[in-house]
């Protein structure tokens, strides 16, 4: 497996360098090539293949919005704690799930570490979030989606991906949940921005594709491990995320796929998907007692929502978030994108008291294909993306 992307560690390595070594020096992960004003479209300098892919564009694209902000190779700094960058290749997920995907975190990093950036030094670590989201539908029809991603202070990235051969996507990446270990002295741009891009690519915890599929990882207060072991390839938490962003285009192909492997949880936590698409259709994914469990649902927090014996275990506040997003659609039948905004910050945890921050909040709408992002609470500012 190493050798059949050697070739790709190689030109990766080389375009870079001859690319000034994506953003240079010695530039943190906060800094980037743009000021946080800008609408860069510097092309990718790490690209091995076209943007489109086969099947999923039969005409142009739209130019985006003015204000719609445009990530490149280089990572961006949208703010402190906030960033972006695009990818536009091949950067091997394909290869990974042939080669039978992975069971745990480690064996991810050391995929990436052996085929794609070798001796990266790469480890995923992390702890317990929380989390809500919300699926509606807009006065024009639309099918919106609504995330809060709730943690204590972190790095987040936002990253666009234009795989060779999948779907355009949008995620949201944690990247403290990714350390960096020593490794060879490689150039310092090649170690900061590219080797986080990648890793990066593999850890989303949530997004939305080009053919109107919305994904995320909610955690679940659980002791209780997901660990299949049926025979079948291997996912973590992460990398089904990317799978589902790259493959699937509805909810029910996201399903049929997820019914294809054995899911590992990423960093030993226990979680559920809320999935949204185009259509209107959203579910949440469960695994209970090792089984896959589908509950069709607009809102998903921190607990439990499978019949059985485990509904309802988990925190007593995401009983209470849930229940505060369920009213809201009670009381109406659509929703603007201005709305589930405004549902999002009434979950957002400065109304809870708690030491953890509501770190993003997204809307997206799966019409469109935008998303709008706001950060650490701050519902008066937000970052337009399009895809």
């Amino acid at each position: 497996m190493k050798s059949t992307l050697s070739w790709f560690s190689l030109f990766l390595s080389l375009t870079l360098l001859m690319a000034g070594c994506a953003g240079g020096g010695s530039e943190s992960l906060s800094s980037g090539g743009d000021s946080a004003g800008g609408h860069s479209d510097v092309s990718s300098g790490f690209s091995s293949g076209p943007a489109s892919q086969a099947g999923t564009k039969s005409e142009a694209p739209e130019s985006p919005p003015e204000d719609a902000v445009s990530p490149g190779g280089d990572i961006l700094s949208l703010e402190p704690g906030l960033s972006a960058v695009r990818f536009d290749g091949d950067y091997g997920f394909d290869v990974f799930l042939a080669q039978g995907g992975a069971a745990s975190d480690g064996e991810v990093a050391r995929y990436l570490a052996e085929n794609l950036l070798e001796n990266a030094g790469l480890d995923f670590v992390g702890r317990f979030f929380g989390c809500s989201t919300i699926a509606a539908i807009s006065p024009s029809g639309d099918a919106l989606f609504g995330r809060n991603f709730d943690w204590n202070a972190c790095q987040a990235m936002v990253m666009e991906a234009h795989p060779t051969n999948g779907y355009a996507s949008l995620s949201t990446v944690n990247m403290d949940f990714i350390a960096q270990g020593a490794g060879d002295k490689l150039d310092a741009a090649l170690k900061l921005d590219t080797v986080r891009t990648l890793a990066a690519l593999y850890a989303p915890l949530d997004g939305m594709n080009e053919a109107g599929l919305a994904v995320s990882v909610n955690m679940i207060q659980d002791s209780a491990v997901i660990r299949q072991d049926t025979g079948k390839p291997d996912l973590t938490t992460t990398t089904a995320v990317r799978l589902l962003l790259d493959k699937a285009a509805s909810v029910g192909e996201a399903l049929e796929l997820l019914r294809q492997y054995d899911l590992h949880a990423s960093m030993g936590m226990t979680i559920h998907f809320a999935l949204a698409d185009r259509t209107g259709r959203s579910a949440a994914v469960e695994y209970v007692d090792q089984e896959m469990t589908v509950i069709e649902t607009p809102v998903l927090t921190n607990f439990y929502l499978a019949p059985g014996e485990k509904y309802g275990v988990g925190t007593r506040q995401s009983q209470e978030r849930f229940a505060i997003l369920t009213g809201l659609l009670a009381e109406r039948e659509t929703l603007s994108e201005a709305d589930v905004r405004d549902a999002l910050s009434r979950v957002s945890k400065g109304n809870f008291g708690e030491f953890e921050s509501t770190e993003w909040s997204m809307v997206l709408n799966l019409a469109a294909k935008t998303a709008r992002y706001y950060h650490r609470e701050n519902y008066e500012n937000s970052y337009l993306f399009k895809l």
